[in-house]
């Protein structure tokens, strides 16, 4: 039986990539996975010839460096593609990636379906000719993307959002803060600054300098949730000696956030994370000046969280490149702990859009998907 080429090159996408993998293999359960993954994707049985830490880049720029590299990496796959001869591919978010490979694919007539497909309603609306052109199937996360593609002629649908069935909180609010060593009496900021290392540098030297002045302000506690595959000693580089009541959490990501009383996240899948939870927070993002004045002609959207884009207006503060500044994230901060009335609408918000994505379960329908590919393929 041919094996199915999966590539994911983000933690987010190894996480969405499992739960996919999981649910396809009740059913199917001799078939073979090999590709590029993380460790969530690696226990359901995956073969990884590369690991999502190779693909993680930021910023245009930051991605020459990484080319020769990348090239490697890319030469290595369409060889795996030739010998192995997958019966499909699934390609999972990672678009500067996996949109190239989806030409591979196709000129060696593999099938290809594409979970978590790239946001050209935000930005880069061009790839979309690429889509139609390399992708069988697209398996969207948003209901909005449906009539998109389907006016660009891509066949596209909505599977629901994975997130909606894969927040869960084993851990209650009491048992998290004996668990964390945090003080019942005090307030808590959850500080998310990325998952990759070029996030870690950009973000931590003004997320830190703003987390000492709310908690001296407000007397809160820092927590601060590390990403996998991300060193703890990156974290501690950049953190002051003389910032106190300060904690770095391994494991418990939801608990950490859902129990917050303001989560200060970088732009990504923490936001909705946040949302979904139901915790107000302010969003930043920063990257090299030059990768941002390249891109800024291609972005499409006034916003840049993705939940503001789901609201359709500004319902959390966004801090992007130069507004990112300690203090502009300490007064936004101090607006929103001092109001409750604020934070009530922003959970009032997210509310809405979790009825908006509604319930399907995205593993279950996503894994449907592929199987139905093969059918068809008879492969």
């Amino acid at each position: 039986m041919q094996p199915i080429c999966v590539i994911a090159g983000e933690n987010s996408g190894d996480k969405h990539g499992a739960g996919l993998i999981r649910q396809f293999k009740k059913k199917n359960p001799s078939r073979r996975f090999y590709g590029i993954g993380g460790v969530k994707m690696e226990a359901e049985g995956v073969e990884l010839l590369y690991t999502v830490s190779d693909l993680s880049i930021m910023g245009l720029f930051e991605l020459f460096s990484h080319l020769p590299r990348l090239k490697r990496i890319f030469n290595r796959i369409k060889l795996e593609i030739r010998r192995r001869k997958p019966a499909a591919a699934l390609l999972i978010d990672s678009p500067d990636f996996n949109l190239r490979v989806a030409k591979v694919f196709k000129k060696n007539s593999v099938p290809v379906l594409y979970y978590i497909g790239p946001t050209v309603w935000a930005w880069r609306k061009g790839r979309l000719k690429t889509i139609k052109k390399y992708v069988d199937r697209m398996m969207l996360i948003f209901p909005f993307e449906e009539a998109i593609y389907r006016e660009s002629g891509v066949d596209g649908v909505y599977v629901g959002h994975p997130l909606c069935e894969g927040i869960t909180l084993p851990l209650s609010r009491e048992t998290f803060r004996i668990k964390h060593r945090l003080n019942p009496d005090k307030k808590t900021i959850c500080l998310m600054p990325g998952s990759r290392k070029s996030e870690i540098e950009y973000h931590m030297p003004v997320l830190m300098n703003a987390a000492q002045k709310i908690s001296e302000e407000f007397s809160m506690e820092c927590i601060l949730v590390l990403a996998e595959g991300l060193d703890e000693a990156l974290i501690r580089r950049h953190m002051p000696s003389s910032l106190r009541d300060f904690h770095i959490a391994k494991e418990d990501r939801y608990e950490c956030m859902a129990f917050s009383d303001l989560i200060l996240t970088s732009c990504g899948t923490a936001n909705l994370e946040a949302a979904l939870l139901g915790t107000p927070f302010i969003s930043f993002y920063r990257i090299s000046p030059w990768s941002y004045r390249f891109g800024l002609p291609f972005i499409k959207t006034r916003t840049y969280s993705i939940v503001n884009i789901l609201a359709g207006k500004r319902i959390v503060p966004e801090l992007i490149q130069a507004q990112f500044t300690a203090e502009r994230l300490f007064d936004e901060a101090k607006i929103i702990l001092e109001s409750e009335t604020l934070q009530d609408e922003m959970r009032l918000q997210f509310r809405k859009i979790k009825e908006n994505l509604g319930t399907k379960r995205s593993s279950e329908n996503a894994a449907g998907e592929l199987e139905r590919l093969l059918e068809n393929g008879q492969q």
